[in-house]
């Protein structure tokens, strides 16, 4: 197990060597066209080379982001000041904008997070521009799951799963299962149901 964790180490480090001019370029994150075009480049580089370099890439320019994490094939960040934590798992073609992302949350393939900043209408009904929205988050806890083209538009509490193609609008509490469009709790998390047999016991 020491071996492998070395192994890791060790591709993690050259990953990040590999990068370290695409990061350098986009000015780690602050120049935004430079930014977004190797983050959707490096969304095309298949198997585990991809994910260990997409984790480097990523370590060096959004807000946080744990090298630790994976991120499978055709799936990159929009935004910099997204935050990753550790041991987070994003399947294929997911798209995340201005989030934070727990500990251990897994997330399927075709996600959609994108982010609190949301377009508004000015009194002629015209669409503004969404960076002039409030600078938020949105907020997925530690050890959730979301299910495969799931569109995450508010918060989801620690320990919840959302259902595939659920569309969440509303904040789901911690320790949940929330499925439809819009997402709505149907029932406690397999977490809380054994809890709850323990205490009964």
């Amino acid at each position: 197990m020491k071996l492998r964790l070395m192994l890791k180490r060790f591709i993690q480090a050259l990953a990040l060597v590999i990068v370290f001019f695409p990061g350098l370029l986009c000015g780690f994150g602050h120049i935004f066209v430079i930014f977004e075009f190797f983050a959707q480049l490096l969304a095309l580089i298949p198997g585990i080379p991809g994910s260990f370099c997409r984790a480097a890439f990523y370590k060096l320019t959004l807000q946080d982001c744990s090298i630790d994490s994976a991120i499978a094939f055709g799936s990159f960040f929009s935004r910099r000041r997204a935050i990753v934590g550790r041991y987070v798992s994003i399947g294929c073609y997911c798209i995340i904008g201005q989030a934070r992302i727990g500990a251990r949350t897994q997330i399927a393939s075709h996600v959609e997070i994108p982010g609190a900043r949301q377009h508004s209408r000015d009194s002629h009904g015209r669409l503004s521009d969404s960076s002039a929205a409030p600078d938020t988050y949105i907020v997925i806890g530690e050890d959730c799951w979301i299910g495969a083209a799931a569109i995450i538009l508010a918060n989801v509490g620690s320990q919840s799963t959302i259902g595939a193609g659920s569309v969440v609008v509303k904040d789901i509490p911690s320790g949940v299962i929330a499925v439809g469009a819009p997402a709505k709790p149907i029932k406690p998390s397999v977490v809380d149901v054994a809890r709850l047999m323990e205490r009964s016991d």
